[in-house]
């Protein structure tokens, strides 16, 4: 089960909408998009929509996470 995604594994969409994907159908916003414009490397967590069917495999973006550059000014 996939549970994270980055902007490279969304096919770097660059509009907001619902997408088909391996896993299943993902809807991504506005906000979404901002935030993999600013941090393109950020992380989102999948959540699986409340109100999808049993069989239905609809998600949206949930917490993002950045991962941790090393720290460059050690002196």
């Amino acid at each position: 089960m996939v549970d994270k995604v980055t902007w490279q594994r969304a096919g770097r969409v660059t509009e907001p909408g619902r997408y088909m994907f391996r896993f299943g159908w993902l809807t991504v916003t506005a906000d979404d998009l901002k935030v993999w414009q600013q941090f393109p490397e950020a992380v989102f967590t999948l959540v699986k929509k409340p109100d999808a069917g049993p069989d239905a495999d609809e998600y949206h973006l949930g917490l993002f996470e950045l991962p941790t550059a090393p720290s460059s000014d050690h002196h």
